[in-house]
């Protein structure tokens, strides 16, 4: 079977960015996922909760608790990037003092994440936080804005991850943190291939019964599968400027959670 021009430059290394299916240019992958999102809005934290058997809530959780000594800052200014419906976000503000800031492209999902956020204000759970649409390659912010930018799978569906990685480093703050958790391909041992089958066979056939979309939830384990591994993750964020870059493994392997620092001075 002859190899798709994607999967020749995932061979090659230069997959750059997300490749929806059909995208014949960054613009257009962007626009492409941009609507993807906007369609399954109505049932992603639905989907997400049960896909994730409830795993993406630890996950959200262990990041809030690894982060704390930022949010712990009264005077510190948190960006939550490619917010979704603002889960990330709203554990932030329940669990720090920092003013957290949500941003995504997706204008339904910001619905969702404002109409959220009132509720965890009026359940007395938390602090209103200002959620605003603004794409990840080109951010309506300052230089030197941020103490923290996080995002929260979102970041794999950048159309260019170089170009993503220097919009969060433009708008840190010297010492700022960057945080990016995602899914990445899991070892190939037994856990690896039990998860793989089910990420690749069970996973798109629920996301379509419940979503009405099939293509989302096929774009879903093919993204992850040509997102960057975490090494070359790691030397990008290098190159691009970051320093201290670490990362930890959460679930077998199957989610990362990188951390970077913009440079003093």
């Amino acid at each position: 079977m002859a190899m798709s021009e994607v999967d020749l430059r995932r061979q090659h290394g230069s997959v750059t960015g997300t490749v929806p299916e059909g995208a014949v240019s960054e613009a257009d992958a962007s626009k492409r996922v941009r609507e993807m999102f906007t369609h399954i809005a109505p049932r992603y934290d639905l989907l997400n909760h049960l896909l994730s058997m409830q795993l993406d809530r630890l996950w959200r959780a262990r990041v809030t608790r690894r982060l704390a000594p930022i949010l712990n800052r009264s005077e510190a200014l948190a960006l939550d990037l490619c917010c979704g419906t603002g889960d990330l976000a709203l554990s932030f503000a329940r669990a720090g003092q920092a003013r957290v800031i949500g941003a995504d492209f997706a204008h339904p999902m910001l619905l969702r994440a404002i109409e959220k956020s009132a509720q965890q204000v009026e359940g007395g759970a938390g602090r209103c936080i200002p959620f605003l649409e603004a794409d990840a390659l080109g951010l309506p912010f300052a230089d030197n804005s941020f103490d923290l930018v996080s995002t929260a799978f979102g970041f794999r569906n950048l159309a260019n991850y170089e170009n993503g990685l220097r919009e969060i480093h433009r708008v840190l703050k010297p010492g700022g943190t960057i945080a990016i958790l995602e899914f990445t391909e899991p070892p190939d041992h037994l856990l690896g291939r039990a998860y793989r089958w089910y990420f690749c066979n069970v996973l798109p056939r629920i996301g379509r019964m419940l979503s009405g979309d099939a293509e989302a939830y096929k774009y879903l384990p093919k993204s992850v599968s040509l997102f960057m591994r975490p090494k070359p993750l790691m030397e990008l964020m290098s190159a691009v400027g970051y320093t201290a870059v670490e990362f930890t493994t959460y679930t077998f392997c199957t989610v990362y959670l990188h951390l970077g620092t913009k440079a003093m001075g």
